[in-house]
């Protein structure tokens, strides 16, 4: 059972959801119909400005950026919107597993015990420094030592067990976005980290039971989250992505940031051919007025450039999944998301070095989505309407915002790895 969260309704039923990207802001706004289905009825996109690597870096950029997306999905919709749900992508994302338990005296377990076991007098200790919890998810429960229990409720013990993963970000980060919301007369009712609203859009039941790992491969961020028996285990982003390629590429080739930026969309690949050579590209040169002022360059130079930045950077996805314990654990899925993602040969690098089966992850299909905006680039947006659909406002939404406190009696993390695997 998973603890509540605020769903975002707004007027007339309305579900708003904002992903702030460090190259592009997307907004989608749907209206619920049916049972847990949505219709989406509004959508505006917009290249970011004031974001860097997840995090807002210009007040007023990131304001005036945010403002046209709103307003373009507002337009779409005909109806104005108050309240949505963002995500966040940096801001220092901190990932913990916390075990604890209380006595429940032998009788049957019931939703009091559920909320006692959640409840945020209870577990307050080990938050860390300037953070502030953006998740707080059961990931299994216990009944007397016993572990593997997924729904307590109903069962007969002494002592109640769960474990918890927890889930923070720089409290300066969490302040700066929600100031640059609030100035554009907008509420925020939930925050999502991105890896967990990417994986909501994109995984397969069985794949989140079996254990997987999501990357989302964004404009400022790659971020990482590990499911294993269908729950969220850990969450983490690597400051590296799209932009960083982009650069390269300006760099090596002396060429505008937005030439380079199309260079890649339209040649870009990390899978030399025989052919690179002999196909030669025109590339603009940095304060050349004249546009018949170029250099030619073959198209193995622009592939040399952007494969040596996606090694780098599956190898830093493999280094974090290692080091937080995960490496192994997580199965040997892995499912890839976000812009980068769709780079020629990006599946087959990340199957090397990663040495895991590697498919592609979409949205599931949406009500009224286009195509246009219905790939991998934008399974963060469509992730965070899920997760508000999903999540209904009940008396356990106070437990969504705990701190936590690690049991001497049941210890960390390790307790709950050693158990699993």
């Amino acid at each position: 059972m998973r603890t509540a969260t605020v769903q975002n309704k707004g007027r007339r039923g309305l579900i708003a959801a904002l992903d702030l990207g460090s190259t592009k802001l997307c907004c989608f706004i749907a209206r619920p119909v049916q049972e847990k289905g949505l219709k989406i009825v509004g959508i505006g996109h917009q290249v970011s400005k004031g974001i860097r690597s997840g995090a807002i870096v210009d007040m007023d950029a990131a304001e005036a950026s945010i403002r046209a997306t709103v307003e373009a999905a507002e337009q779409m919709a005909g109806e104005n919107i108050r309240r949505i749900v963002v995500n966040f992508s940096g801001g220092d994302m901190k990932s913990r597993l916390i075990a604890y338990e209380i006595s429940i005296a032998g009788h049957q377990i019931d939703d009091a015990d559920i909320r006692r076991i959640l409840d945020p007098s209870a577990i307050e200790d080990g938050q860390p420094e300037n953070h502030d919890l953006i998740h707080v998810l059961p990931v299994g429960y216990s009944l007397d030592g016993r572990s593997g229990v997924h729904d307590p409720r109903g069962l007969f013990g002494e002592r109640l067990g769960v474990y918890l993963h927890a889930i923070s970000v720089g409290k300066g980060a969490v302040r700066n976005l929600e100031s640059c919301i609030s100035r554009c007369h907008l509420d925020i009712v939930d925050k999502v980290v991105t890896p967990y609203a990417s994986a909501l859009a994109c995984l397969a039941e069985d794949e989140t039971r079996l254990g997987v790992t999501c990357i989302d491969m964004g404009g400022g961020t790659t971020s990482i989250a590990v499911f294993f028996d269908g729950e969220l285990v850990h969450a983490g982003s690597i400051p590296v992505g799209g932009v960083h390629v982009t650069n390269d590429i300006a760099r090596g080739l002396s060429t505008p940031l937005a030439y380079a930026e199309r260079m890649k969309t339209l040649y870009g690949s990390v899978i030399p051919s025989p052919s690179d050579d002999r196909e030669i590209l025109k590339v603009p040169l940095i304060g050349e007025e004249d546009p018949a002022e170029t250099s030619q360059v073959p198209r193995s130079m622009l592939v040399g450039i952007v494969r040596p930045r996606l090694e780098e950077t599956f190898e830093m996805v493999r280094a974090h999944l290692g080091g937080a314990g995960f490496d192994k654990a997580a199965g040997c899925r892995v499912v890839l998301t976000g812009g980068t993602s769709q780079l020629p040969g990006v599946h087959e690098l990340a199957t090397t070095i990663l040495d895991k089966q590697v498919r592609l992850g979409q949205p599931r299909p949406i009500e009224g989505l286009a195509d246009a905006v219905g790939g991998p680039a934008f399974a963060t947006c469509a992730g965070l309407l899920n997760h508000a659909v999903n999540n209904k406002t009940d008396d356990l939404a106070g437990a969504y915002c705990a701190a936590e406190k690690v049991s001497s009696r049941l210890g960390r993390f390790g307790h709950w790895f050693r158990e699993h695997f």
